[in-house]
């Protein structure tokens, strides 16, 4: 028995998508321009390429057991189905657009205008939230040209570096939601396949734990190693061993990466030399 997994077929989760399901060890048999399908050759799993909307619906009417899904897209088909965990990459926001040059005085401005947008459901419950009364056009392909053609007096989409809007002469005034690649699952799994997503979600916490965490190796003088383990406790605690040179050894750990560079400092004070830093793959803890 093979789990379905539903990915995009193209689009911006797809590179990253795959390149997780590979570092869980899921490795395809085909590519998503050659084929719709393919099955894993290392996981029982098998893996449909769909656009990225039609993800939720496949997902709720079990076609595919669970899906890799913008949580955006996810909020806005509204299907019923089990948001299993978020998967910390392709972040970007859902937010309001309007033409550069046109002042912005706050949401009112919004009052009595049109908006063009491919989330016609969270713009609508985000408009009625702050009591903006507006018309909204629903548009499938880009709507940052909708301002320039009349169509529209701003925009709501999807925002990743703003580049696309500063190219169309638009410029972002409001964030309505933050959104990143997530995992749904069918409500109604057999026991299977259920434990199939439980050993997939097992895998890719490994991966994911490991991308905030790196393996970090120093030389010190021996009796410094106390306060520099109190600096770089690692999982459980630093892996001390003895160097040729009498009176130092080295020190191996793990660090969380946000906190290097506010400890590298305090590593030097306390004689810390040769540090390195090296990614780690993954972290089964």
């Amino acid at each position: 028995m093979n789990l379905k997994i539903a990915i995009q077929k193209s689009g911006r989760l797809q590179e990253k998508t795959m390149k997780l399901l590979k570092e869980c060890g899921i490795k395809l048999n085909s590519s998503p321009k050659q084929r719709l399908k393919a099955i894993s050759t290392k996981f029982p799993a098998e893996v449909l390429f769909l656009r990225d909307d039609d993800i939720p619906a496949y997902v709720a009417d079990g076609v595919a057991d669970i899906g890799i899904v913008g949580e955006n897209v996810y909020v806005e088909k509204q299907k019923d189905v089990e948001l299993v965990k978020k998967l910390g990459f392709s972040k970007c926001r859902l937010s309001l657009a309007i033409p550069r040059d046109v002042d912005y005085p706050g949401l009112d401005y919004f009052q009595g205008k049109e908006i063009a947008t491919t989330y016609p459901i969270i713009l609508k419950n985000f408009l009625t939230e702050n009591n903006i009364e507006a018309g909204i056009h629903f548009i499938s392909g880009s709507v940052e040209i909708a301002p320039s053609i009349g169509l529209a007096e701003g925009i709501c989409d999807i925002v990743s570096t703003g580049s696309t809007l500063l190219s169309n002469g638009l410029k972002e005034v409001q964030t309505i939601m933050q959104s990143e690649a997530i995992l749904v699952a069918n409500k109604n799994l057999e026991e299977e396949k259920k434990q199939l997503l439980d050993k997939l979600l097992f895998r890719i916490n490994g991966y994911l734990k490991a991308q905030d965490f790196k393996y970090i190796l120093l030389n010190a003088p021996e009796d410094k190693v106390q306060e520099i383990s109190s600096l770089i406790p690692g999982m459980k605690s630093p892996t001390i061993l003895p160097l040729a040179e009498e009176g130092w050894v080295s020190v191996h750990s793990v660090i969380n990466e946000d906190d290097f560079w506010d400890n590298i400092e305090k590593l030097q004070e306390l004689g810390a030399e040769g540090i390195l830093v090296v990614p780690i793959e993954k972290m089964v803890v």
